[in-house]
This record gives C-alpha cells, sequence and structure tokens, in this order.
C-alpha cells in the first residue's frame, strides 16, 4: 500500500477504514513509514511526547540534501522543555486580540478576490480564489507589502511540494533551495525593519515578547516565520479549496449556506472533521513501544493519521457522513496536546470570512474545464487544481 498512490490521494478514506479495520498500526509505502489509524491510538501518541518525538521529525524531512529544510528550528520540531519555552513566548504575541484586529482586512481583501472571479467562465479556484486570501492574511502579521502576494505565492508553490520531492529531483532541490534563501532574507529585512521602527503588527508584538526576562532568539523567530508562512498558507487555503469543491458537488448545502450565514461557522468544523487538509503528523519513537497491540522498533518513523482518526467509526457515528449537526468543535484536525495549532483560530476566522463573501456573490459552482489535481503530501492533503465555473443568483 502506497498513500502517495494518484489513486489513493485523490480518495484516501476507503484506504484509512481498511487500515483501521485491519492494520491500524503497519508499515506502508513510501519508505516503510509507519502509520497509526485509529483515533485512540492517535491521541495515544499526541499526549505521549516523550516518547512520540516530534524532534524525530528532523530526521524524516532532513536528510542529506534538505540542508535548507525550513521548519527546522520551528516548534514543528521542538519537544519540551524547548517547545513550551518557545510556545510561551509566541503565545505572548499571537492571541485573539490579533485575530479580531486582522478581520476588518482579510474581509476587504477576500471582497475584493472574490469580486475579480470571473462569471459564467471555468477558472482554476485554487489560483484564483483559495490562495489569495492566505497570503493577504500573511502579509499583514509579517507585514510584507502587497507587492510581494505574487512572490508569496511563489514560496508556498514551492513548499507545499516539499514533502513529495525525492533526492533524484535535483532541479526542484535547486528550487527548494532558492525559495529558502529568498524567504529568509525578505524575513532578516522585516526583522531589522522593525527593530528599527516597531509598528502594531505581529512581528513587533513577537520581538517585544518576553516570559521571565528572556526574549525570542534571532533562530527562534526565524523559525516561527517559516512556520507561519507554510502553516498558514497551506490550511487556509486548502480548506477553502474543499469548500468549493463541496459546494459544487452538493448544490444544496451551498443554497443553505447562503440563505443562512450564521451556518458557516458550523459548516467550517464539519469540514476540518470530513474533509480537512490535514492528514498525517510525522512522529519518531525514542523507545520501542507498543502501539494497537503491535510493537515498533525504536528510531522508527511514525505518521499518526489524523484524517483517519476523523472518521474513525469507534469514535464518530456514521463518520463518512457529512453532518453539520454533529456537536462540537472538531479540534483534531488541529492537532492535540503541546502541540494544538496556534494558529486554530485565525484559520477558521480567515475562512470564514472568505466563505461569507464568496457566498454574496454567487449562487453556483460548477465543474469547469479540466480535471481536478490533488497534490502528493503525506502530511497535507489540498486540491492543486480544482476547475469551477461560479454563477451569480
Amino acid at each position: 500500500m502506497n498513500l502517495l498512490d494518484p489513486e489513493v490521494r485523490a480518495n484516501p478514506y476507503p484506504v484509512y477504514a481498511e487500515l483501521r479495520r485491519n492494520a491500524p498500526v503497519t508499515q506502508v509505502e513510501p519508505g516503510g513509514i509507519w502509520v497509526v489509524a485509529r483515533q485512540a491510538d492517535v491521541l495515544t501518541a499526541m499526549k505521549n511526547p516523550q516518547l512520540f518525538s516530534s524532534e524525530g521529525i528532523r530526521r524524516t524531512y532532513r536528510p542529506s540534501w534538505k540542508s535548507d529544510y525550513p521548519l527546522a528550528d520551528s516548534m514543528l520540531v521542538m519537544d519540551p522543555p524547548r517547545h513550551t519555552r518557545l510556545r510561551a513566548l509566541v503565545n505572548r504575541a499571537f492571541g485573539a486580540s490579533m485575530v479580531s484586529r486582522l478581520e476588518p482586512r482579510i474581509r476587504e481583501v477576500a471582497h475584493q478576490v472574490v469580486a475579480s472571479l470571473p462569471v459564467g467562465r471555468s477558472v482554476n479556484f485554487v489560483d484564483a480564489f483559495s490562495i489569495w486570501v492566505p497570503i493577504a492574511v500573511f502579509g499583514e502579521l509579517v507585514g510584507l507589502p502587497r507587492s510581494l502576494h505574487p512572490l508569496i505565492k511563489s514560496w508556498s508553490d514551492v513548499y507545499g511540494e516539499f514533502t513529495s520531492i525525492r533526492p533524484e529531483d535535483t532541479e526542484r532541490q535547486q528550487e527548494i533551495h532558492r525559495a529558502v534563501a529568498e524567504t529568509r532574507s525578505h524575513f532578516n529585512e522585516v526583522l531589522e525593519a522593525r527593530r528599527r521602527e516597531p509598528r502594531d503588527d505581529l512581528v513587533s508584538d513577537l520581538l517585544r515578547a518576553q516570559v521571565d526576562g528572556e526574549s525570542l532568539s534571532d533562530t527562534d523567530l526565524m523559525g516561527f516565520l517559516f512556520l507561519l508562512l507554510i502553516g498558514a498558507l497551506e490550511t487556509a487555503a486548502h480548506l477553502l479549496s474543499s469548500c468549493a469543491l463541496m459546494f459544487q458537488e452538493q448544490p444544496e448545502l451551498m443554497a443553505r449556506l447562503r440563505a443562512q450565514p450564521t451556518l458557516i461557522p458550523r459548516f467550517i468544523d464539519e469540514m476540518l472533521r470530513h474533509s480537512g487538509p490535514a492528514h498525517g503528523l510525522f512522529r519518531m519513537n525514542t523507545d520501542e513501544v507498543e502501539l494497537g497491540g503491535v510493537r515498533i522498533p525504536q528510531g522508527s518513523r511514525i505518521l499518526l493519521l489524523i484524517a483517519s482518526a476523523n472518521r474513525d467509526e469507534a469514535a464518530i457515528p456514521d463518520p463518512d457522513r457529512f453532518d453539520m449537526e454533529r456537536p462540537g468543535p472538531q479540534n483534531l484536525p488541529f492537532g492535540h496536546g503541546i502541540h494544538f495549532c496556534l494558529g486554530a483560530q485565525l484559520a477558521r476566522m480567515e475562512v470564514r470570512v472568505a466563505l461569507e463573501e464568496l457566498l454574496a456573490r454567487f449562487a453556483r459552482l460548477t465543474p469547469g474545464e479540466g480535471s481536478i489535481e490533488w497534490n502528493a503530501s503525506l502530511v497535507m492533503r489540498g486540491l492543486a487544481q480544482l476547475p469551477l465555473v461560479a454563477h451569480l443568483p
């Protein structure tokens, strides 16, 4: 079984269901990685970072040619106590007040993006709609001018393919190196500018943040900015594309949300569970461990299948059915425990605002010219091509 097989990427959920039934902890391709498919086992690993280490992701993602791994100094690949210290510092700047401060600007951008969508003509919704609101959000957070938005998109295109690049793909490796160097250069310029002249933005807040008299180092700051770039763009953009695809497949759902926009947050919660972008989290076990009745050797690469856990029959009734009436927010798509996503509230807000603007203008989305294409990543599943036609009421 190869999780990167194009047929599996197009619809991995039957494969996940088979794993839950017959091999909930097992090795698969590519590379003989261990996968964990049941919700209870996924949560066990997430709750035990000492045994299921995030530091091991460095070795998972950083073979010899990937010396420029952009997340090498981020919280994503840290265990306590380093993770605890850095998260406490970042929390000082990345709070609810920042999200509410951003909403008016995000709505302005979303309105402009939706207004620019062609009417009655096929367009790739990923490039025409889904990516631009997250890019604007990132630009606002970091303080990059709007003139750099196309450049940010080019970075996101390259980083989105990072986990699927193979050692023989030398041309794509060079693209990664160029993108990392270019991104780091721009981030350094922003950091230096904010040190000279602080503003009312996230970077200035990060530079001011202190816990017990300790501030973020330059390495900490750069690691967080790379994490923010990759995490913020991929999560929101992939989720917006999946929402648009759901509207095309279930036009009655789009009509219901147009009539009752207050249901959009509930729709987003169920989308995150049913068809969310986060599909896997890598860990490496620091000792031999038994999980789901299976012995996993020490130092194994382990992929926690979040998307499978979100459809686990043992925890969720009729999990393959899309049902907005399910109780409570769906938080597992954003992780669990010490690595719960700091940007969950921001991602929900920007997706909500973008969908509100889309539904206010358009009544239907129908299939466009060309085929739907999915990316090739074990961590994030998203659409690379989504040809749709937007129709006015």
